[in-house]
């Protein structure tokens, strides 16, 4: 993990919320409760509102727009919510906050609990790169070569071509994959296009590098083939509901 700085400890109100960004875009609610700091992620699993605009009071925060709530300490759901928040290790010194911020690629469910050799090794390949709201990353019939790890930000994604398009169905938390055709060899072009909502932060991994990786290590390799069968289930049966 990484330790990174995100604020002072005045930057945020005694039993209160401040969305704080990290360099590089990623965006993180920091909370104070009595002489604790917790850091979880910005916004609502539900459909993406800012939590720094919810309730909290000191220990339970409230999503304003559909009343989720979750445990400040844990990250943990309360009530109706449905899943749970994002968590950071928060260490103060002094009047800095810092967070110990893991990498995007051990965060989504594709890559998360592999091999720790192996996980790296991937994490060397990856080449991180930044996208400016409204940028096209691919369209479908470009060449498949790389997939794409969300670090931060919006990816919107559609099936089809120009008015015959539509929505894919489902949005990306940080850490999943998209563009997972560059990791099937008998799928060498884009059924799909992605496009960024926002500025967005992507690690971009050369399918043929990350599978020669994987097969290098089988017991990795076939944890993270059965993910990725269920992640293309998913994601066709959602696109076939449209």
């Amino acid at each position: 993990m990484t330790r990174r700085m995100i604020c002072r400890t005045g930057d945020v109100p005694a039993n209160g919320l401040r969305e704080c960004e990290l360099e590089g875009g990623m965006k993180l609610l920091v909370a104070n409760s009595g002489n604790e700091y917790f850091a979880l992620q910005a916004t609502c699993p539900h459909q993406e509102v800012a939590l720094c605009e919810g309730m909290y009071d000191g220990k339970v925060l409230t999503c304003h727009q559909h009343l989720w709530q979750w445990d400040i300490r844990t990250g943990a759901p309360m009530g109706i919510a449905e899943a749970p928040l994002e968590r950071y290790d928060v260490t103060v010194e002094g009047d800095a906050v810092y967070v110990d911020a893991q990498g995007a690629l051990n965060v989504g469910e594709l890559f998360n609990g592999i091999a720790s050799g192996t996980l790296e090794a991937l994490a060397q390949l990856a080449r991180r790169e930044e996208f400016a709201a409204g940028a096209v990353l691919y369209k479908p019939g470009d060449a498949a070569g790389d997939f794409f790890v969300l670090e931060s930000g919006r990816i919107e994604f559609q099936i089809g071509r120009d008015e015959r398009a539509d929505p894919a169905g489902f949005m990306l938390n940080r850490g999943e994959v998209f563009g997972w055709a560059a990791l099937l060899e008998s799928q060498p072009h884009r059924i799909a296009s992605a496009r960024a909502l926002e500025n967005s932060v992507l690690l971009r991994v050369n399918g043929r590098q990350a599978l020669r990786l994987l097969e290098s290590d089988p017991a990795s390799g076939l944890v993270v083939m059965r993910r990725l069968a269920a992640l293309v289930a998913r994601f066709l049966a959602a696109a076939g509901a449209k």
